[in-house]
């Protein structure tokens, strides 16, 4: 490993995160031509396509040319990033398409480094999605509802010593005003975390649902809470991909997660590319 590649090892305990992020965001100002972004998308399983909508995209980068980013991981994500254009207003969004998930072992720092590299490349805001399990039998896959707040059951967290962080509003009611806004049929719920990489159990369901969890996936919450550590405002959208164990007599299948998003895409999109809009 060489002495530049070393220094950003996020699996390093001895590597300070927030210099990679800061070394990151740096690449991201190169290669972008941009002294910052505005606004930050992590697109979760289900929500490739939104991003098109969200503006036209100025550059393309890859994964791997950025310190601490890496492949994508799962199908129906996406190895790059892109700088893109949110309509005339003179801002630009930072889209990720891909994120690094708890179960793939590389450490809690990996699963948050885009989050950090965002707020190190000038985001104040950023929209996290994702692909889950609905709780509720009258969310139909495709139904895009937004986070209210989540319970993580990962037994982790990405905040690192004595350093104290509310949480209480975490996701933004502003943004989520905002977004109701923009579709006033939105519902809100509570979004429970499990590590994965294998789909909950139906007594897990039943367990997540007598905690107050409305929907249950494998990401978002520890994103979240880093995002809360940086300062930036957060705005959480899940995507119904399918209904959770126990709840459909169906097996669940990454196959229906990646159809459910194709099918639900232009309606995400639109979503996204007003409310980023109006942030």
């Amino acid at each position: 490993m060489t002495d530049t590649a070393a220094a950003h090892d996020l699996s390093d305990p001895s590597t300070d995160p927030f210099a990679v992020a800061e070394a990151a965001a740096a690449v991201i100002r190169e290669r972008t031509g941009v002294e910052r972004h505005d606004v930050a998308l992590v697109l979760g399983s289900g929500w490739g396509q939104a991003g098109d909508l969200v503006g036209e995209t100025v550059t393309t980068i890859e994964n791997t040319d950025v310190p601490g980013f890496g492949k994508a991981a799962v199908a129906g994500h996406s190895g790059s990033m892109r700088s893109v254009a949110i309509g005339d207003t003179g801002r630009r969004a930072l889209v990720y398409g891909t994120r690094t998930h708890f179960y793939e072992g590389r450490g809690v720092r990996a699963v948050v480094h885009g989050v950090r590299t965002a707020a190190a490349a000038g985001c104040t805001t950023i929209v996290i999605t994702n692909g889950c399990g609905g709780l509720r039998p009258e969310w139909a896959p495709g139904t895009p509802v937004l986070i209210s707040d989540h319970i993580n059951l990962t037994a982790h967290s990405p905040i690192e010593g004595a350093n104290f962080v509310d949480l209480t509003d975490l996701y933004s009611p502003r943004l989520r005003a905002v977004a109701q806004e923009v579709d006033p049929t939105l519902d809100e719920g509570v979004y429970v975390q499990f590590r994965g990489p294998h789909y909950e159990t139906p007594a897990e369901v039943r367990m997540a649902k007598l905690l107050g969890g409305d929907l249950v996936g494998m990401s978002t919450s520890l994103e979240a809470i880093a995002a809360r550590q940086s300062g930036l405002e957060v705005l959480g959208v899940s995507l119904v991909t399918n209904a959770a164990a126990g709840i459909s007599p169906n097996p669940l299948s990454h196959e229906e997660v990646l159809e459910a998003g194709q099918a639900a895409a232009e309606r995400c999109g639109r979503l996204l590319a007003d409310v980023v809009g109006r942030i």
